[in-house]
């Protein structure tokens, strides 16, 4: 691949390699980066914290360290940026919430931040979540509307959207995110980039997220080979999350590009039960399923037999939200975006008979689905069941299961299955939006995820939009 002649459009692989040659070094990178987040971030809102002095600091050690011949970790001077739900050591994590105090002490990396800093990654700054990661579209009373690269006037989704919409526009070539019921791969669907969701447990978390076992961490980026560097660096165990699971010291880029020749893939286009999927996600999908197939993979149009586990999902979601509000006082409650106050009030309707009810049905599910994996190496469906629809100011649409949640019917299964599953783009509507193909893998083969993606991106590099101007708000 041609390295663009932009440092800001390079991918990290691209970055290391030119560090590694003296063609460029680090602060330059640093600099095109920031000033690509300058220029664009008034318009997408990617950023809620922009880290300029500290980025540059990071960047200036990282070229003395490859100056010296001595890089310090496999990510030593790449830009990246962090969700504002992960903590992060000196700067706040808000949380995309008013009620949250910017003026405490913030003196923890979470795993994922440590593994970053660890490996040399220079830290640009926060970027932008709904109110506690509550929805699958990016507002919030606190940072308001962030905006889809391809189109401004649409959503980026979300819960990840400030992540997404950040890497498809150039604002640092990795990022990580959280993904509660599609909150990775919704956005990267919407935005265009990479969206990978580990199996849980494989990206350590701390603190636990207060909805339970059905999140995850994982990376945005613009190529599966940043994803899988990226995954080696944070699928290190960590103590404090004691879902972590044992070490994996397989390097995920060691058979990247061994193909898909000979494996089973399972292709259900509405696993069974999605009524409303857009015809041009549809078609688009289709033909990626003959692209893999004529990448040499056996692909059978079957559904795994399971029901909508939408119930499931909501259930279980708005119990972790009524869980949050009652940490909250009454005048904190009173500034909380009116969609996550909504979530709280359907919370309390829960008893704790039903709440066990849901965890067997989870339980079943998780159970049919794995039995299901042992027919096929692979389940591919659309990501998205829509295209980015039109970005909005919190609490614009009364919030209900279906609106919340319907137009995403394939993503939340596989966080109750706690299965790897990630995004990739397969095309773009007449309107020129994204498209995104997901690939979902037995609990956890996310090395071959991973190569799968790598696969498809072979006869599809992911492509970035012609980027806005913060002056035409296209």
């Amino acid at each position: 691949m041609d390295t663009p002649t932009d440092l800001a459009d390079c991918s990290a692989t691209q970055l290391l390699q030119l560090y590694r040659s003296r063609r460029a070094s680090p602060v330059e990178a640093a600099c095109a980066v920031l000033e690509r987040i300058e220029r664009l971030n008034p318009l997408l809102n990617a950023f809620c914290r922009i880290a300029a002095d500290d980025a540059l600091a990071a960047a200036q050690a990282s070229e003395q360290r490859w100056r010296e011949g001595r890089p310090m970790g496999p990510l030593d001077g790449v830009p990246a940026s962090i969700k504002d739900l992960i903590l992060t050591r000196g700067w706040p994590t808000l949380r995309g919430s008013r009620t949250v105090d910017p003026d405490q002490a913030w003196d923890t990396d979470a795993p994922a931040t440590a593994r970053l800093r660890e490996a040399g990654a220079v830290l640009l700054g926060k970027t932008t979540t709904p109110e506690f990661g509550c929805k699958g579209e990016t507002n919030s009373p606190l940072t308001g509307i962030t905006r889809n690269p391809w189109n401004p006037g649409k959503t980026p989704g979300g819960s990840s959207g400030g992540s997404a919409a950040a890497v498809a526009a150039g604002m640092g070539p990795l990022s990580v995110g959280t993904d509660g019921a599609g909150s990775v791969r919704i956005p990267a669907a919407f935005c265009g980039n990479f969206g990978f969701k580990p199996s849980f447990g494989r990206v350590p978390a701390y603190p636990l997220s207060p909805f339970g076992t059905v999140a995850h961490l994982g990376p945005h980026t613009m190529s599966v080979r940043d994803a899988a560097l990226m995954m080696n660096v944070l699928k290190q165990p960590d103590a404090r999350d004691w879902h972590s699971l044992p070490a994996d010291d397989s390097d995920y880029l060691a058979g990247l590009d061994r193909g898909i020749a000979g494996l089973k893939i399972a292709y259900s286009p509405t696993l069974g039960y999605a009524r409303n999927v857009h015809p041009e996600v549809a078609a688009a999908v289709q033909a990626a399923v003959q692209q893999l197939r004529a990448l040499g993979a056996e692909v059978d149009e079957v559904d795994p037999g399971i029901e909508d586990p939408l119930p499931i999902t909501i259930g279980l979601w708005f119990v972790g939200t009524w869980t949050v509000w009652n940490t909250l006082s009454p005048a904190q409650q009173a500034l909380t975006d009116p969609d996550f106050a909504a979530e709280a009030e359907q919370g309390s309707a829960y008893s704790v008979l039903d709440l066990q009810r849901l965890t067997l049905a989870r339980g079943a599910l998780g159970a049919q689905l794995r039995q299901f994996m042992q027919r096929f190496d692979l389940l591919v469906t659309p990501a998205v069941a829509v295209p980015a629809f039109d970005a909005r100011p919190a609490g614009s649409v009364p919030l209900t299961p279906d609106s919340m949640l319907g137009w995403t019917p394939f993503s939340y299964p596989f966080n109750l299955s706690q299965q790897p599953a990630c995004t990739i783009p397969c095309g773009l509507t007449s309107d020129g939006l994204p498209i995104g193909l997901q690939i979902v893998g037995p609990m956890f083969a996310d090395a071959l995820v991973l190569r799968a993606a790598r696969a498809y991106e072979t006869l599809r590099p992911i492509a970035r939009p012609v980027l806005p101007t913060a002056a035409d708000g296209r």
